[in-house]
């Protein structure tokens, strides 16, 4: 299934990305199974059969909104973690002038930082030096803690398209970087939560991104240093990890920073960005208003 979160009646939904008659539209899933939990984070919460229902569901549906015609938010609008990977392709790494890191490097974003598919990346007024990172993310759908590697794909409900927005000066101002993270508006996601079941090898998904003409990202997720698995493990050890959590995996190289002269976001321009089988999103950028 390819989940959404949508905007009806000033109200975030839940829904289905479906194909019918050619062309996708988006199944309204409370509409379709009144009894079906009110969010994409609840559904998760609610376990496999839950999901079941849903899909069933979005199968059984006729009465279909036309994706023009709605706004989408990201798919979990409100995450209680989101974890970011650094440094987790080896060329991206070479190219910032790192050595490779020998586990992972996790940083945090918040629930501020979240927009989806169309909302506007928004340029501080402290910086000029906003840069764009294309990254695989995928989304935990049961708790886990201590999992083993060989067991932690059974603990990633599905994947997303993550743009890891940066502010260079400011990540770069101290040894830790949130503060050049955490701006609002820095996290586009979506537009859909693809689940785990359309996506048989997350470790071979190409990735890219591109504003206008210009291909400025061109990767796969087959160059990750730390994997899925790997990176599911590493993390519980530390903490407990929830339905909806969503871990962002690094990006691969041509980041606007490593580009000679920099590449720094501009007002006007759009950002699109796509990893194989799990759609397009695409937000323009604006300058922050007085």
């Amino acid at each position: 299934m390819k989940l959404v979160t949508f905007m009806k009646d000033s109200a975030y939904r839940p829904g289905a990305i479906v194909k019918r008659s050619g062309r996708n539209a988006i199944v309204d899933l409370l509409a379709g199974d009144a009894s079906l939990p009110p969010s994409i984070r609840a559904l998760l919460e609610a376990g496999p059969p839950a999901l079941q229902k849903a899909a069933a569901a979005a199968e059984a549906a006729n009465d279909l909104v036309d994706m023009a015609a709605v706004k989408l938010a990201a798919p979990i609008p409100n995450p209680d973690k989101i974890l970011c990977i650094g440094l987790n392709y080896a060329d991206h790494a070479a190219e910032s002038g790192q050595p490779l890191p020998d586990y992972p490097i996790v940083f945090s974003k918040y629930s501020n930082t979240v927009i989806g598919a169309g909302d506007a990346i928004v340029l501080p007024k402290v910086t000029e030096m906003v840069d764009y990172e294309a990254e695989l993310g995928f989304v935990i759908g049961k708790r886990a803690r201590y999992v083993r590697e060989e067991d932690a794909l059974d603990y990633v409900a599905g994947y997303l398209n993550v743009n890891d927005v940066s502010a260079r000066d400011y990540q770069t101002r101290t040894s830790q970087w949130t503060m050049g993270k955490s701006f609002d508006t820095f996290a586009p996601m979506g537009p859909a939560l693809v689940t785990a079941d359309e996506v048989p090898d997350p470790q071979d998904l190409a990735i890219r991104l591109w504003i206008g003409d210009e291909a400025l990202q061109d990767s796969s997720t087959s160059q990750l240093i730390f994997n899925v698995p790997q990176l599911v493990a590493n993390i519980s050890e530390v903490m407990t990890l929830n339905p909806g959590d969503i871990v962002s995996t690094g990006t691969p190289p041509g980041v606007g920073a490593a580009r000679r002269p920099p590449r720094w976001l501009r007002p006007g321009e759009t950002v699109n960005m796509e990893i194989e089988g799990l759609g397009v999103l695409s937000n323009p950028v604006v300058a922050e208003q007085p």
